[in-house]
Parts: C-alpha cells; sequence; structure tokens
C-alpha cells in the first residue's frame, strides 16, 4: 500500500463531523519506546476521530500498535509527540493527578482480565470505581445497566462464584455504572469461551444501542469485530484501512491481505539489504 493511499485512509479515520459527535480524537499521534538506534514506532503520526455513540474495533496483526493507540487514547500511556482530546478537552497536556481524575470520572475500561476484588461481591465491585471517588450511584441507571446485563440473581455472589462470563458482564456493569463518555475494552473476550464470549460482545452491542455508550474495543476476533459499526485496521502503528458495517468474514479477508502483503515485504526484505 502507498503512501498516499495510506494517508487517505488516515483522513477518513478522522472523520468530518461536529465536534459535539466526537467522543476522542488524536491529530499527529506519534508514540516512541526506546532510542537511538533502539527506537521502536509504536504509533506514526495517527490522526483518528472516535464518533460518539458507536462501536469502534481496532484490528491488526501482533506489534501493529492497537493497544498503544488505546492506551493512548484512555490516557494510561503517554504520548512522544501529537495530541489527544476527550471530549473538548486535551488530555496530552494533564498531570497525572488530573488524569487519574479524568479516567476514573469519565472513562469506562474493560480488560481480557476482569480485575474484580475477590472480597468483595458483584454489587461491590460494580460500584466500587464509584465508592473510591466518593459518589452515588444513578440507581435508575444502574439498575438499568443490572437488568441489561442479566445480574440481577448474581449482585450478592463473589467473583469465585461467578462463571467466567458472569465475571465479565460485572466488569462490563462496572465500566457502565459510573455513565462514562467513553468506554474502552481490550481483548474483553480473550478469555472467554466462544458462547460467552459472544454474550459479552452482544451486551456491549446492546450497551451502544440501548444506553447510548461509546465503546472502543481491541481486539484480534474478526467475529468480535463484527458486532461493530466501524473497524478501523492498523499496520506498522499507521491506520491503513477501515470498514464499515463489517463481516466477520470481509474482516477475515481484509486481515488475510495484510498477512500476505507483510509476508511478500519480509521475503523480500533480505535481498534489499543484500543491494
Amino acid at each position: 500500500m502507498s503512501e498516499i493511499e495510506e494517508a487517505a485512509l488516515s483522513t477518513s479515520a478522522a472523520e468530518h463531523v461536529s465536534a459535539d459527535a466526537i467522543a476522542a480524537r488524536a491529530r499527529g499521534l506519534t508514540k516512541a519506546y526506546g532510542s537511538g538506534e533502539t527506537t521502536v514506532l509504536a504509533l506514526d503520526s495517527v490522526d483518528v476521530d472516535i464518533t460518539r455513540g458507536r462501536f469502534t474495533a481496532v484490528m491488526g496483526p501482533s506489534g501493529s500498535g492497537k493497544s498503544t493507540l488505546m492506551h493512548c487514547l484512555a490516557g494510561l500511556d503517554t504520548v512522544s509527540a501529537g495530541q489527544v482530546w476527550l471530549g473538548d478537552t486535551e488530555i496530552t497536556g494533564l498531570k497525572e493527578r488530573e488524569l487519574t481524575r479524568l479516567r476514573r470520572d469519565r472513562i469506562g475500561f474493560m480488560f481480557q482480565s476482569f480485575n474484580l476484588i475477590p472480597t468483595l461481591n458483584a454489587a461491590e465491585n460494580i460500584t466500587l470505581p464509584m465508592d473510591i471517588a466518593g459518589k452515588k450511584p444513578d440507581e435508575k441507571w444502574l439498575d438499568q445497566v443490572i437488568d441489561t446485563l442479566g445480574l440481577r440473581d448474581r449482585l450478592k455472589h463473589r467473583p469465585s462464584q461467578l462463571s467466567g462470563g458472569q465475571q465479565q458482564r460485572v466488569a462490563c456493569a462496572r465500566a457502565l455504572a459510573s455513565r462514562p463518555e467513553l468506554i474502552f475494552a481490550d481483548e474483553p473476550t480473550g478469555n472467554l469461551d466462544s458462547r460467552a464470549g459472544l454474550e459479552v460482545l452482544g451486551f456491549l452491542r446492546d450497551a451502544v444501542d440501548d444506553l447510548g455508550q461509546t465503546v472502543v474495543m481491541v481486539s484480534h476476533d474478526p467475529g468480535a469485530a463484527a458486532h461493530s459499526d466501524l473497524v478501523l485496521f492498523l499496520a506498522d502503528g499507521r491506520i491503513v484501512d477501515e470498514m464499515r458495517e463489517p463481516t466477520a468474514e470481509a474482516v477475515l479477508e481484509r486481515m488475510k491481505r495484510f498477512d500476505l502483503v507483510r509476508s511478500q515485504y519480509d521475503d523480500a526484505e533480505p535481498s534489499a539489504q543484500e543491494d
């Protein structure tokens, strides 16, 4: 894929929509690890808009920068260059204490590991971030989240008394409970069997459709990406393609194309060095 094509795709990822419809955005986002000859460029001048009220999936081969992109957008990692906004708040210049407050008050997180406190029951795990912040939950909203996720009869159970799928549903409810502006989900089905994974993906889809949430999910699974409204494909730290209204088959074919291009590049590289 040429640099011109990549630039066009990166521009299309930064959609031309009104500012109040954007949940998060980045301009010239660059993340490098190391220095000198050992520098690894994880993100290379990425421009992207995350549209409010939509489910966006981020996919790419291992090492493509997809988790790094999520961590930078969420304020979990610093950037080497560029700017990141959550809504109209630029987060790249915030101090760690301000970032901590912003993440607590405005962002929900779901990870491959459920990160539940084993000594707390499901209800206590769900409200824990708000309890730490000294905030009372909106009981009507909390009831809606609990019922949407089918957790009403599991609230008194501790994590050890719940299945993997039920634990991830509790983690999902915890992410939704404070009604955040944006939910980041990093491989949320990675530790689940196929049935439980489909269940959690369905709940994330419902969170967007029925509860008006905004979800950004990093995944390697074409079936998971098929639940989203938009898939962004990363390769070598750049957004190189996107797909709207994806299907698992179409995403898989696109990923195979990236693997083929990378394989051809790797095969050609030794001869290029010999020249």
